[in-house]
């Protein structure tokens, strides 16, 4: 019994240090002293774990201490927690538009609407909807089998098909939403500027083209090398921005989400 009691008492002093962790951070951010606040939100996360409020806490944090990059990394983040997180998608939107030279979005328009449909809820959210439509589709599929009016057994056989391909697009959903926090794919550039290059190299003529990106650019990992023979460089990321700049970025400048 003792030893019980000695558990729950040191579990509710790591919550009560958690807790005061991050309002000890939230105090930090209100006074400005935004580099002890982002110190702060970090020491809770890595005592307490993560969640989506407090990457968007973090976030702006960074912001305010004019890290763009490191704050977008944060909202990213936030997201693929909580993609229904409002907040962190219109702070996301907002200092997107304080990157020097950014990318135009060449996205689909179908992908786009993909997006909107994926923000609208929670990966918890969209288990349950899964799950709700499963059930329905049962219905729809026993109002086939078992109904002896006509009307009712072909709305249950139409409706049957119409809900298994919703269905198997919500489970996508729900899978790919469920999976976010644990792709690293994508990454953020961190510094004030670095080059794609054409080579998996430092550039030495001019044979080999250098496009500059800014901070806060968002790039698509697509294979990493390590270079031996570069003493100034130790890995090179082979990248693409939206569909279409390719090119190889030094690792040490981007971070990933």
């Amino acid at each position: 019994m003792k030893h019980i009691i000695a558990i729950c008492l040191s579990l509710l002093c790591l919550t009560a240090s958690a807790a005061n962790l991050a309002q000890q951070a939230d105090s930090a951010y209100n006074r400005e002293a935004y580099s002890d606040a982002i110190r702060l939100y970090t020491e809770s996360i890595n005592n307490e774990g993560v969640s989506s409020n407090i990457l968007y806490n973090l976030g702006n944090a960074y912001y305010r201490d004019n890290q763009l990059g490191k704050a977008i990394i944060c909202y990213e983040r936030a997201l693929t927690l909580d993609p229904s997180n409002n907040e962190a998608a219109i702070n996301l939107n907002f200092v997107k538009t304080r990157i020097e030279d950014a990318p135009e979005d060449d996205s689909s328009f179908l992908s786009n609407v993909h997006k909107q449909i994926v923000s609208t809820f929670s990966p918890d959210a969209w288990a349950w909807i899964a799950l709700a439509l499963f059930i329905i589709l049962l219905g729809t599929i026993a109002a086939y089998i078992f109904s002896g009016n006509v009307t009712v057994r072909k709305f249950g056989f139409f409706g049957a098909i119409v809900m298994v391909f919703v269905f198997i697009y919500i489970i996508a959903i729900a899978y790919q939403t469920a999976g976010a926090y644990r792709n690293h794919e994508s990454a953020i550039v961190i510094v004030p500027t670095t080059n794609l290059s054409s080579a998996p190299r430092s550039s030495r003529s001019d044979k080999e083209k250098v496009v500059p990106i800014h901070e806060g650019t968002k790039i698509e990992i697509l294979d990493s090398l390590s270079t031996p023979d570069d003493p100034n460089v130790g890995k090179w990321y082979d990248v693409k921005i939206n569909n279409s700049s390719r090119g190889w970025l030094n690792a040490s400048d981007v971070e990933r989400i």
